[in-house]
């Protein structure tokens, strides 16, 4: 089995041939080598790389699937950008606030038709089904994305909330180990228990992902502290804290007229004061356990488990 540096470094050296194609209009593709440029753990092209030795195949056989898993995320985030308002990507200007709303539309459609290309450079026969994993997946994607916007108007259960994140983030970390596995000769048992393994873990890094955007540094997550409150987003924290009877607290709070940092330190106050940052913890610590229960039936010896399970377990420890 290869390292994870090694699985990034093919990784990355692929994505800058993406890049170095200087096509016209500059407007459409600037933006994309941009978006790009500002790296990432590369968690999902990886996973797909990895799953695919675990399984028994060849890591390049799987490289341009892996390459359009990532296109997709990216897409993907252009677009959560703008919808979320958000000023900032990895600590660099998003995609609309560099350019503009519409040229971030398009050129976030473009890397979706690209990650489609280079799914269907896949050497396997096994082709129709990983795009049908991969077209599914997508669905669910904006599914997901759709049901976050809703959530903002409604008033939503706790099961609602991870039922949205579920397809929001977690599906696509679940698809990337699951296409990855076909690609490398998984019978189908085993490619599902992949895909639970990923889709567990996906549902407690967005949690972890909740937690750190009230506690997080913003230098060490890159992204602008408090932006779910800000927002008005409803995620498992301020769920919690409506379930811990804080409702009219909150309410209060964002009926309030302050200006934004107030309201992100008045809604930490309320969370610390119900004790929503270890509840939210515990909750990551039951979906990663239950992540790992299915990892550990895949029959693959463990010495090639590990690099999975120290990427996954890496997920799970972000910096406040």
């Amino acid at each position: 089995m290869k390292n994870i540096v090694t699985y990034r470094n093919l990784i990355e050296e692929e994505l800058k041939k993406n890049s170095s194609q200087k096509n016209f209009p500059l407007e459409l593709y600037e933006p994309i080598e941009y978006m790009l440029s500002l790296g990432g753990k590369r968690v999902r092209p990886i996973l797909v790389l990895l799953s695919c030795e675990m399984a028994g195949g060849k890591v390049e056989d799987a490289l341009p699937a892996a390459i359009g898993i990532e296109l997709f995320h990216n897409f993907s985030l252009v677009h959560d950008d703008i919808m979320d308002n958000a000023p900032l990507r990895r600590n660099q200007k998003t995609v609309f606030e560099k350019w503009n709303r519409n040229i971030a539309v398009l050129s976030g459609d473009a890397m979706l038709v690209r990650a489609y290309q280079y799914l269907a450079k896949t050497k396997t026969d096994k082709l129709e089904k990983i795009l049908k994993i991969f077209s599914e997946t997508a669905i669910k994607v904006c599914e997901g994305q759709q049901l976050d916007m809703n959530y903002e108007k409604q008033n939503i259960s706790i099961d609602e909330y991870l039922q949205m994140i579920e397809k929001k983030t977690a599906v696509l970390l679940a698809a990337s180990l699951k296409i990855g596995a076909t690609i490398g000769g998984a019978n189908e048992n085993d490619s599902e228990e992949f895909y639970e393994f990923g889709k567990n873990i996906g549902i407690a890094f967005q949690l972890q992902d909740d937690l750190l955007d009230v506690y997080g540094d913003t230098q060490k997550i890159g992204k602008q502290n408090g932006g779910d409150i800000i927002a008005g987003k409803k995620t498992f924290l301020f769920l919690k804290a409506i379930e811990k009877g804080k409702k009219n607290e909150l309410e209060n709070c964002f009926a309030d007229e302050k200006d934004k940092q107030a309201k992100v330190d008045s809604v930490k106050v309320i969370y610390d004061s119900a004790n929503i940052k270890t509840e939210t913890e515990q909750i990551i610590q039951l979906y990663s356990a239950k992540a790992f229960s299915f990892l550990d039936k895949i029959p693959i010896d463990s010495d090639k488990k590990a690099p999975l399970k120290s990427l996954a377990e890496s997920l799970m420890i972000r910096e406040y």
